[in-house]
């Protein structure tokens, strides 16, 4: 029977992700503030957090339910902001799509950006790395995240306001984005992507239901497809 268990691997990447414990946790103790001050109650705010952990997509569809948009539109919004799971996905699969099934799923619940990042990089820079030793360092990254995720939740949303705005929690969500997505412009694809997504969304701001947000993300994948397939076709040239 195949093992897919390495030690080694697992406390590489726990070492690596508790670095995000800094931003985590004061961005999950804001989504337990804002939840509860929007009126959903304990069991709520925290399987908000168990069933979607994505805490981008986790605001927005707060926000939209607070403003009683239509549901469908709420759905559609969320799941466009988390689209980038899908790319995600497509480039992990060669590393660990050999997974048993169980463990697949486990993988797919557990991708948010840190593991994504992490994980993404090191196999990368490790071309070396078993299938085995792949997992387990995805399995160790995601672990001192995870559970924090839903703790930190549940005490925002316990004390809620009784949190002084002089925290200033919200200071952890850009800067979890930009520490995750910096590193990762590394090709032009990546960067004219970035650029696009940017400027669309700037641009649609006046859309209602954060509609702008779909055109933007539609828009950053196409422009790194486009360039994605121009660079290959140039490669192909030479």
């Amino acid at each position: 029977m195949a093992t897919y268990h390495d030690t080694k691997e697992f406390l590489r990447g726990f070492r690596d992700g508790l670095p995000f414990v800094i931003v985590v946790v004061p961005f999950a103790l804001l989504f337990g503030v804002v939840a509860t001050e929007a009126g959903l109650p304990l069991i709520q705010v925290l399987s908000f957090s168990v069933v979607v952990i994505a805490g981008a997509a986790q605001f927005t569809a707060l926000q939209l339910m607070a403003e009683n948009v239509p549901a469908l539109v709420v759905i559609i919004s969320a799941l466009t902001v988390n689209l980038r799971m899908a790319m995600y996905s497509a480039s992990l699969t060669p590393h660990l799509g050999a997974l048993p099934f169980w463990r697949r799923a486990f993988v797919a619940y557990c991708l948010v950006d840190q593991s994504y990042a992490l994980s993404i990089m090191e196999y990368e820079k490790r071309p070396e790395m078993t299938l085995a030793q792949k997992f387990s360092y995805f399995f160790g990254a995601i672990t001192p995240v995870v559970p924090l995720w839903y703790g930190a939740t549940v005490v925002g949303a316990m004390v809620g306001q009784a949190i002084p705005p002089a925290l200033a929690l919200d200071f952890a969500v850009p800067i979890t984005f930009l520490a995750m997505i910096g590193p990762m412009l590394r090709t032009q694809a990546h960067i004219w992507a970035a650029f696009v997504s940017v400027t669309t969304a700037l641009l649609f701001a006046f859309l209602p239901w954060n509609l702008g947000l779909m055109v933007a993300a539609i828009a950053g994948m196409s422009t790194g497809a486009e360039i994605e397939l121009r660079v290959e076709k140039a490669r192909e040239i030479k």
